[in-house]
């Protein structure tokens, strides 16, 4: 059993950055990969980038690839979302997911086990 709890939303200007933040607590969690979903209004969770249990490797969609870096501390229990040069259509709440795996990222959301309540992140346009 693994619970999630991500911080680090607000309101930032567009072109602007924020670092999200997933708190795990719960056993083995170096042996979960991690991945961060996001939801706008009226539109289906999406796959914003995911990070295997290692570290060692990452995955991106194209929409963020380039402004966002997904990262991860095995020691702290936590996986980081750094967003930079934000855009209006990044606007959308936030949500961390963890699944057991040693090797692969999925995208799809409903490959997820465990996920946090969310956190906000608006950029006005």
């Amino acid at each position: 059993q693994v619970q999630l709890v991500e911080s680090g939303g607000g309101l930032v200007q567009a072109g602007g950055s924020l670092r999200l933040s997933c708190a795990a607590s719960g056993s083995s969690f170096s042996t979960y990969a991690m991945a961060w979903f996001r939801q706008a209004p009226g539109k289906e969770r999406e796959f914003v980038a995911g990070i295997s249990a290692n570290g060692r490797s990452t995955s991106y969609a194209d929409s963020v690839k380039g402004r966002f870096s997904i990262s991860r501390d095995n020691a702290k229990n936590t996986v980081y979302l750094q967003m930079n040069s934000l855009k209006p259509e990044d606007t959308a709440v936030y949500s961390c997911a963890a699944r057991r795996s040693v090797l692969s990222i999925p995208r799809s959301s409903v490959a997820y086990n465990y996920w946090g309540q969310g956190t906000q992140v608006t950029v006005p346009s």
